[in-house]
């Protein structure tokens, strides 16, 4: 009996692994199945579209052509009314000489035949009367009328080759592609931001520009964000927990005209955007509260974020936009905590760069110095934690690895701290006006 009890616990078990692999199975094959639905609706979807606009393009390109042939043809019979009226305005002129020259012998015959057969006694007075007349009139000067070769003969001269040259474009006019030559391929989280990638997946094509678009998923509009040379871009002014729509086509070398839209994609990010606080005398925020620039104020301080958002593992970025005079205690950098009352960074509790590339840890400058900070330069900061537990022989029990880069240089320190940060203060500072910097 327990023999068969434990053949029994053994089957029930196998059925039961086969009936959890039977289910798993089946949700394989429902999702490949639902993958196969969207792939049918993207071919139908695609096919429509290209069709609607095939026959849109082909018909604004028949009432154009009918349009400039009918301009053309205007031209060519205005042109053709000009030389006639042109021409024949002397012929009409020459007529009416020669009508009138006509009018003038009949009245001339009339008078001699009458002269001729007059009464004797005025015969002699009328004959002399009507040669005298005659010699007057010089019926010997007659006007002269051009010959057929002296004046025009229109027609029309068509080249024939213009239907070929034509039938020849159109034929090549055109092309359907069942698949655009890139694709998006990834696309990372950032504050208030994504970074969209994109890649190559036509090894024959040789892409000169890319041109990224985007809208929110709610938008009936895409609108272009990135048009250049490289294959990834950081979106900003991307609202948290939004989905946005994204799609990229490329333009060829040598080409004008822009490639087939990659398939569109959903991205989203759930992190909230870096903010500077607001209501520091001596700064002027844009509306987003993520550009800062020194005003003309004589205050001087520090200018720290609205919040500790920046998180390790991230990515912080400052990007100077306009500069002014440098200060040797200007600063960009990270802190634990606010502390007013300080005119920059290169504190305590605190990394920074100054604006002549001399880089701080808590308050120390370091040996090693990066390129001094211009305009257009991109600084970035990013840290992981190497170290967390005991205190060590440093003093301290929390130890973050610093990469702080800029203009292609980067140097890499641990930061040691007495306590565990979750996340971090930015901040910046700057003696004299007119620098201006983005942070994301």
């Amino acid at each position: 009996m327990a023999e068969q009890a434990e053949l029994r616990l053994l089957l029930l078990q196998d059925a039961r692994e086969s009936i959890e692999a039977a289910r798993s199975y089946r949700r394989e094959l429902q999702q490949r199945l639902r993958g196969l639905q969207q792939a049918r609706t993207q071919i139908r979807e695609s096919a429509t579209l290209t069709r609607d606009v095939l026959e849109q393009h082909f018909n604004d390109l028949k009432g154009t052509l009918k349009k400039l042939l009918d301009e053309r043809l205007l031209s060519l019979l205005q042109e053709v009314d000009a030389i006639e009226q042109e021409s024949i305005k002397p012929l009409d002129e020459c007529q009416k000489l020669i009508e009138h020259g006509v009018s003038t012998a009949d009245d001339l015959l009339r008078e001699g035949e009458s002269a001729i057969c007059g009464d004797v006694e005025q015969h002699n007075e009328k004959l002399c009367s009507f040669t005298k007349k005659a010699l007057h009139i010089q019926l010997d000067s007659l006007p002269e009328v051009p010959s057929l070769v002296d004046v025009p003969c229109l027609s029309a001269q068509l080249d024939d080759c213009l239907l070929t040259i034509l039938r020849n474009q159109i034929f090549r006019h055109g092309t359907v592609a069942s698949r655009p030559p890139v694709q998006l391929e990834e696309f990372v989280e950032k504050p208030g931001g994504i970074l969209v990638r994109w890649c190559k997946v036509d090894d024959d094509f040789v892409p000169q520009d890319y041109r990224l678009q985007y809208r929110k998923s709610t938008a009936s509009h895409f609108e272009d964000v990135y048009v250049g040379s490289e294959t990834e871009f950081i979106v900003l002014h991307i609202d948290p927990n939004v989905d946005y729509q994204f799609r990229v086509c490329a333009r060829g070398d040598g080409r004008q005209e822009w490639s087939p839209w990659s398939v569109p994609q959903i991205g989203r990010t759930t992190l909230v955007p870096h903010e500077w606080t607001a209501g520091l005398e001596g700064y002027s925020l844009s509306s987003r509260r993520n550009i800062a620039l020194r005003n003309d104020s004589q205050s001087c301080g520090v200018l720290y974020s609205k919040a500790p958002t920046y998180f390790c593992g991230q990515t912080l970025t400052f990007r100077i936009e306009t500069v002014g005079q440098p200060d040797r205690r200007d600063s960009l950098g990270v802190c634990v905590e606010q502390q007013n009352g300080y005119d920059s960074l290169q504190r305590d509790k605190a990394v920074c760069i100054s604006t002549n590339g001399a880089v701080f840890v808590n308050g120390k400058e370091m040996t090693n110095q990066l390129p001094a900070v211009t305009s257009g330069s991109t600084v970035t900061f990013d840290m992981e934690v190497v170290q967390l537990g005991p205190p060590s022989t440093e003093g301290g029990n929390f130890k973050l690895r610093v990469t702080i880069s800029s203009n292609n240089r980067e140097v890499v320190f641990d930061w040691v701290l007495d306590q565990c940060c979750v996340s971090l203060y930015f901040g910046c500072s700057f003696s004299y006006p007119g620098w201006k910097v983005l942070v994301f």
